[in-house]
């Protein structure tokens, strides 16, 4: 008999209103699995939409109830897995778990070996589960995607976003030249991320003060996505996380759509960033693991600045 443990669980596919703080059985890692014992998770937007969320696939699949969400964790070691000989018992360690798997808003979780790294060790549990999946999207996509490298010129949509307050920190930590579209709230904030330009996507047409770049991040889509192809040098790249894209007739340019993937060298890069100081997660608030349904809802209503993140232990 393995125990039991307090988590939060969705017995049907629904929204905030379906999950439900209770006990529920602890995981046995299995092979190349590690048990961990969950310090902190962190909730992302839509994650409750996702098919994934709820069925062992990313479209259709079969249903999996009952669910435990948040894909974000930082922990301890508690048990390894046959083959897994990475990691000891006590490590402290992070990650992106699957998005098939059941999730971290719970006291102990079962991730793949190659999904967690090390945590770094500047930073504190909370803001730790506030990285990977914001944090590897914006490092795949600058990094493994678009090519980004120093003295290239980079423009990053919803830079006081989740996704994009990471990418404008890795963009300048990686020496590109950043700019960035945020609202007039935000030109403040994202600037001291390290954006050289914040353009207020309100007041200004962002074409009128951007041209030749080499890379456009684009987490936002739509007409604003659209307008971005204008901005880019021939043979620049953009990258979006939004939906397919192709680029338009006449346009020397490349596109690439992408979602993020577990990742354990991609996590190392990040924490070499954090513990050198060139990246900070943005953490907007704390909350007890009781409270995840209302972390989900706020989500959906809130405007923020950085991760909703929950305390499990």
């Amino acid at each position: 008999m393995n125990g039991t443990m307090r988590a939060v669980r969705g017995h049907r596919r629904g929204g905030p209103e379906e999950l439900v703080y209770e006990v529920a059985p602890k995981p046995v890692p299995g092979h190349g699995d590690v048990l961990v014992e969950v310090r902190a998770a962190s909730v992302t937007p839509g994650e409750l939409d996702w098919d994934a969320t709820w069925t062992d696939a990313f479209d259709g699949g079969m249903p999996r109830l009952p669910v435990v969400p948040s894909k974000e964790v930082s922990g301890v070691v508690a048990e390894l897995g046959h083959g897994v000989t990475e990691f000891r018992p006590g490590e402290a360690v992070y990650g992106l778990i699957p998005f098939t798997r059941d999730g971290a808003a719970a006291e102990y979780v079962t991730v793949p070996a190659a999904a967690l790294a090390p945590k770094p060790g500047s930073i504190d549990h909370e803001r730790a589960a506030a990285l990977p999946l914001a944090g590897l999207t914006a490092w795949q996509g600058l990094v493994l995607h678009a090519g980004l490298t120093a003295g290239q010129r980079v423009l990053v949509h919803g830079g006081a976003g989740g996704v994009g307050s990471f990418a404008v920190q890795i963009a300048a930590a990686l020496g590109a030249e950043v700019t960035a579209t945020a609202s007039a709230a935000d030109v403040d904030f994202v600037r001291g991320l390290g954006a050289e330009t914040v353009i207020d996507y309100a007041g200004q047409r962002f074409e009128d003060e951007v041209k030749d770049a080499d890379v456009v991040l684009d987490t936002v889509g739509g007409d604003t996505r659209d307008r971005s192809w204008r901005v880019l040098r021939p043979g620049g790249v953009l990258v979006t996380v939004v939906e397919p894209v192709t680029p338009p007739e006449g346009v020397d340019a490349r596109a690439v759509f992408f979602v993020v993937e577990p990742d354990r060298a991609g996590l190392e890069e990040l924490t070499g960033l954090v513990d050198d100081g060139g990246l900070i997660p943005q953490v907007d608030r704390i909350l007890p693991l009781e409270s995840a349904p209302g972390a989900y809802a706020a989500l959906a209503r809130e405007h923020r600045r950085g991760k909703i993140v929950l305390r499990v232990s």
